[in-house]
């Protein structure tokens, strides 16, 4: 995969869905997000971005608000 390609996931609009490539972050926050569920090829969606304030998204059949500069760290390959 060509990181030209990746875009932080606060990047994507409300509804764009897109593949899970990368998560950049020490090791707690990696494993933080992990447990909720973004681990690379996994699919999300964003239910909400007004481009401030936390980012909705569902992965796994489940909805999770990240905060932008945790949304930031997340490289997703858009769909």
């Amino acid at each position: 995969m060509n990181d030209s390609l990746l875009k932080p996931l606060n990047d994507l609009e409300t509804g764009e869905r897109g593949v899970v490539r990368q998560l950049r972050g020490g090791r707690e926050f990696t494993s933080r997000v992990a447990t909720l569920g973004f681990t690379p090829g996994v699919e999300v969606t964003v239910v909400q971005n007004y481009g401030r304030g936390p980012i909705l998204v569902t992965v796994r059949d489940t909805h999770i608000a990240l905060g932008r500069g945790e949304a930031l760290k997340v490289l997703v390959e858009v769909l």
